[in-house]
């Protein structure tokens, strides 16, 4: 698995990185660690979970069960690179959600209890909180690096004007700011070239693109059926049906599955550092990891660009 160094850092991780959000909900305790094993064996070294993914009775499941498997073999810490994420609520109750500095100091430390770790490599704010200032929120995560709890900071879901505004801030503190944006990216949903795309180049913020496959709207015979189709890919699937048929039949010409068009074209987008998968058995991973070697040539990524087009970036996408 090639690596590559994440935004302006020099943290190295693998093209794809492992996604959690299934662990304890979809995928059960023993299953996610075989899966983690096999991430290991692959090259991949990036492992994302968030303080929220899990299910009613058990909120916090994802990171519970990868600090399990990282007790269980304390040499897999240093192999590994460990992502989390703080916003969504986690109590019913004030200053428990958001990007207070309080909230930000109580998740991080529940998340390394949950993690079974002294540390967080990439702490990733999971959504922009518009009531949270920036110099309240750089103080406090500059106050969890110091302590040596998180080494990297993160965003997702941010808007580029947002990524812009959070450098800005980070200047203005003397701190590193953000190296990563997670962002939903895929062949039928390109928004974020518009202005998150230029703003992540400009800063040196590596993306990290979170659904590859659309929610199985790309799922090929590489995957062997990630997941099952939802009524919503169902739809969408109908919607695009046009789109496919096309861009199935340039996959078989070019030797490819759907899967391994999909994946090695975002892997090729400017400013892409990795693809986020979530893959629910071990056979499934592997064949997605094959799928993420595929190179493509430049015409056959003009001819995807023409049946899949993106927005093209502000302002010249909607100004002379």
């Amino acid at each position: 698995m090639d690596t590559v160094m994440l935004g302006r850092s020099r943290l190295e991780t693998s093209r794809l990185g492992l996604g959690a959000m299934s662990f304890g909900s979809v995928v059960d305790a023993e299953q996610s660690h075989v899966l983690l094993d096999e991430a290991l064996e692959l090259g991949i070294n990036l492992v994302d979970t968030a303080n929220m993914y899990g299910t009613a009775d058990r909120p916090h499941a994802s990171e519970e069960i990868i600090g399990d498997w990282l007790a269980g073999a304390p040499a897999r810490r240093e192999r590994v690179v460990l992502a989390t994420k703080v916003f969504e609520p986690t109590a019913a109750w004030p200053n428990h959600s958001g990007l207070s500095a309080l909230n930000i100091r109580r998740a991080c430390d529940a998340s390394l209890k949950r993690l079974r770790t002294d540390y967080i490599d990439l702490f990733q704010m999971h959504h922009i909180d518009r009531d949270a200032p920036w110099d309240e929120i750089w103080s406090a995560m500059d106050i969890l690096r110091q302590q040596g709890k998180i080494v990297y900071v993160g965003s997702s879901n941010f808007a580029g004007w947002h990524l812009a505004t959070a450098q800005s801030a980070a200047e203005r503190h003397g701190v590193p700011g953000l190296i990563s944006e997670q962002s939903v990216y895929n062949l039928s949903r390109r928004d974020i070239e518009q202005e998150v795309v230029p703003a992540a180049r400009y800063h040196g913020i590596g993306i990290l693109a979170w659904s590859p496959l659309a929610g199985g709207l790309f799922a090929g015979d590489a995957t062997g059926g990630v997941r099952s189709m939802s009524p919503t890919t169902r739809a969408r699937r109908a919607r695009f049906r046009g789109q496919l048929d096309v861009t199935a039949r340039l996959s078989v010409e070019a030797g490819l599955d759907m899967t391994s068009l999909a994946l090695a074209w975002l892997l090729r987008r400017p400013a892409v550092a990795a693809a986020m998968i979530g893959p629910r058995t071990p056979a499934q991973l592997r064949a997605l990891a094959a799928a993420s070697a595929a190179s493509l040539d430049d015409a056959l990524v003009a001819e995807l660009d023409d049946i899949w087009p993106g927005p093209g970036e502000a302002p010249e996408s909607y100004a002379w």
